[in-house]
């Protein structure tokens, strides 16, 4: 016992202070930056992107695996920053682009919702559904109750029941074999209650986009309180989403 207790003295203080405030490695591949308006490197970075992220002057973080290849082959005018404040509270948000009259890009933006501010201020729990993901977004929302992010200090849970939960948050594509688990799921959450969509793929189906595998027939009728990008998306995008959302972070 006493062994137990100098091990876990000698440990220390693990969990990040606030890791809202932290300072990401600058190798992390955050928030798109649009640094001109070069018409050939957009119409070649459209023909070279997976995801159809790029269209014109505009990059769709929603979209995004995030392989940097744009970054590599046009560095003028494209740029990843290590910077995980991505998520926004609209779709239309996280579609990046130039704007010629101030000559900047425009930034995802989360707006407080008033509504869960006021019920779920000091308590968030969340039910996960993986719809045919490949289990990395899956990963880093874990992480984000892991000791180094503690999301439960801020009392934000991910919970095995929807009957418990406040919100749902969807990771993976949603496949046809998920479609009706994930609606069922949606209906068993009780008012109020707030749809996430975390990552590339449940935003927009990623890579996998255009799959006759896939069925969000049921999801694009919905009205997601929050967009979190990434693939994955990172453990502080999420809790800044989360938190920015609430209201609690500015």
């Amino acid at each position: 016992m006493f062994d137990l207790l100098k091990a876990r003295l000698t440990h220390g203080y693990q969990a990040i202070p606030d890791p809202l405030k932290v300072a990401i490695h600058p190798s992390f591949p955050g928030l798109a930056v649009i640094l001109g308006a070069n018409e050939e490197d957009f119409d070649q970075a459209e023909q070279l992107c997976p995801t159809k992220a790029i269209g014109k002057f505009s990059l769709d973080m929603g979209k995004c695996c995030f392989c940097g290849e744009c970054s590599r082959r046009f560095p003028d005018t494209f740029v990843f920053k290590p910077d995980y404040r991505m998520a926004s509270s609209s779709r239309e948000g996280l579609i990046i682009k130039w704007d010629k009259e101030s000559q900047t890009c425009t930034k995802p933006v989360v707006e407080a919702n008033a509504k869960l501010r006021k019920h779920f201020r000091r308590s968030f729990a969340l039910r996960n559904v993986s719809a045919a993901g490949c289990n990395a977004c899956e990963l880093e929302l874990g992480a984000c109750s892991n000791v180094n992010f503690d999301m439960g200090r801020y009392g934000i849970e991910v919970l095995a029941s929807p009957r418990h939960a406040d919100a749902l948050i969807l990771t993976g594509p949603v496949s046809a074999n998920m479609a009706f688990a994930l609606q069922q799921t949606w209906e068993a959450i009780p008012e109020p209650k707030a749809l996430i969509l975390c990552g590339s793929c449940a935003i927009s189906g990623g890579v996998f986009a255009g799959s006759e595998a896939l069925n969000r027939e049921w999801l694009n009728t919905m009205q997601p309180a929050l967009f979190i990008p990434g693939c994955p998306a990172h453990p502080l995008s999420i809790l800044h989403g989360i938190m920015s959302l609430l209201g609690r972070q500015k």
